[in-house]
């Protein structure tokens, strides 16, 4: 058996080039082999966990544990089924909006008017903050210009006062 050893520096035999090739091979039919072992349970997992129970207890699929749902173990053996059958993730998900509405997914999707959904936080947050620094702006200002307060003057409240101090004495 010929040994695998560059005989000059950089230079490679044939016999090596032939078992690194071999190996890489293996390697990599071993690791695609590995990962699409469990291919089948993640994606009922992923999908489960995108879709809501239809029955109204705003659970997700996978996690509906109230007794006497309809619907929980029906969605789930569909969606198995679905998975067993090769069909691909989207068309999964359509099949599930055609039979049970848009409200079966947990989330909306981000196309179209739905987008909205997914910026809407983020819009009222900016909102809220330019509202709470317009305000504080606002508020400055008019401490800033030393504006008298409106009301009444001194003289006016003394008799309030007095009015006070006579009807809750004891």
């Amino acid at each position: 058996m010929r040994r695998c050893i560059p005989r000059r520096s950089g230079q490679v035999t044939e016999m090596s080039k032939r078992y690194r090739l071999r190996l890489l091979a293996g390697l990599s039919l071993g690791l695609v082999t590995w990962l699409a072992a469990g291919d089948d349970s993640a994606r009922v997992q992923r999908l489960g966990h995108e879709m809501v129970c239809v029955c109204g207890c705003n659970q997700i699929l996978l996690e509906c544990n109230h007794v006497g749902c309809q619907y929980s173990d029906q969605m789930r053996a569909e969606l198995t089924s679905a998975v067993d059958n090769g069909t691909g993730d989207n068309g999964i998900l359509e099949r599930f909006i055609e039979k049970y509405g848009t409200t079966v997914l947990a989330a909306p999707t981000n196309t179209g008017f739905n987008r909205l959904a997914w910026w809407m936080p983020y819009i009222a947050l900016a909102a809220g903050i330019a509202g709470v620094l317009l305000t504080v702006r606002a508020w400055r200002a008019r401490a800033s210009r030393g504006s008298p307060r409106p009301g009444r003057n001194g003289s006016e409240l003394d008799h309030y006062r007095e009015q006070a101090r006579r009807e809750t004495a004891l």
